[in-house]
């Protein structure tokens, strides 16, 4: 095993995606020091500790994103740090105080405690392709979007896109410093992701396909592109296990029409009708081409869409979700 005698810290474990990577890191041999906001809500840990490896080798532990200091015990021997805390929600009423500085302050916070821990080799931080695929011009269906492209926070700005503008904002100060503090910095760009859920409860992205469920295509578009969880934990693993990693990667899916998941979906719930209108919205706006080649590069192959969202609704089903 891989991680055999390697400690490594996760923050927001308890997070969807955190969950998977403590979930393959365990697997994988390593000990790890996972950060949650409390340790004692059962409903936040209980499926963290009942993961295999979780009774040897899993330290859950208590951190605050905006306390500066507070992930120091957690990050303390560590050889790799997975920074994935982060709050993600729509509706927000003051967006400084609930998402940018969560955002912001948090990933400053952990970095900072990464250049005092002499041990930390690698930080592997969790950010999104909303901070690829709003460019100042609107993408077309010919643009080809690759790591080289970033994201405008005054478009985000404009149009009061609170959630985006927080991971673009977040991940432009994550290579700041560690540009100035020369942190070997890798930076996972996951689009919209679904799959089998381990925690008790519905996160955002994986909510989409429980609307869908109920005949609810929530983004009122046409087109979609939807990754599958095990995929993004497998890339963030796999960038601290490649040495030659480096920078940005994509991790996206091919686009799928409404269409075709609700062909999917049909399997489950046989009479579901889902609209795929998009009125006042640029049809277009996901069919912009998406290269995946580097993330490919570190051995990820890529689970068909159609399998995620079969997954995804065992597991909803399993944990009475739907």
């Amino acid at each position: 095993m891989s991680g055999q005698g390697k400690v490594v810290c996760v923050t927001g474990a308890s997070g969807y995606i955190a969950s998977w990577i403590v979930k393959l890191l365990l697997l994988r041999g390593y000990t790890v020091k996972a950060t949650v906001r409390d340790p004692k809500d059962q409903k936040k840990t209980d499926h963290l500790l009942a993961l295999e490896g979780a009774k040897e080798r899993l330290q859950l532990l208590k951190a605050n994103l905006l306390e500066e200091g507070s992930f120091e015990h957690a990050i303390d021997g560590c050889e790799a740090v997975f920074h994935t805390a982060s709050p993600v929600t729509l509706t927000v009423e003051d967006p400084q105080a609930e998402l940018i500085d969560p955002a912001v302050k948090g990933t400053i916070n952990v970095l900072k405690t990464c250049t005092k821990v002499s041990s930390v080799k690698r930080v592997i931080v969790t950010s999104s392709m909303a901070t690829v695929m709003f460019p100042k011009s609107p993408l077309g269906p010919n643009d080809l979007v690759d790591e080289t492209t970033f994201s405008d926070p005054s478009v985000c700005e404009e149009e009061k896109q609170w959630y985006v503008l927080s991971k673009i904002l977040a991940e432009d100060a994550a290579w700041q410093f560690a540009k100035a503090n020369n942190i070997d910095l890798i930076v996972m760009n996951p689009g919209l992701v679904i799959g089998p859920v381990l925690q008790p409860t519905l996160n955002f992205s994986v909510q989409v396909v429980a609307d869908f469920i109920n005949g609810n295509n929530f983004f009122n578009r046409r087109y979609h592109r939807l990754v599958d969880v095990r995929d993004v934990a497998l890339a963030h693993v796999k960038g601290l296990e490649t040495p030659s990693a480096n920078g940005r990667y994509i991790i996206d899916a091919p686009i799928v029409t409404t269409n075709d998941i609700e062909k999917v979906l049909r399997e489950f719930v046989p009479d579901l009708c889902i609209a795929e209108k998009s009125e006042g919205i640029d049809t277009n706006s996901m069919t912009y081409k998406v290269s995946v080649e580097k993330v490919k590069s570190l051995g990820i192959e890529f689970t068909p869409t159609e399998t995620s969202l079969r997954d995804t609704v065992l597991s909803l089903k399993e944990k009475c979700l739907i």
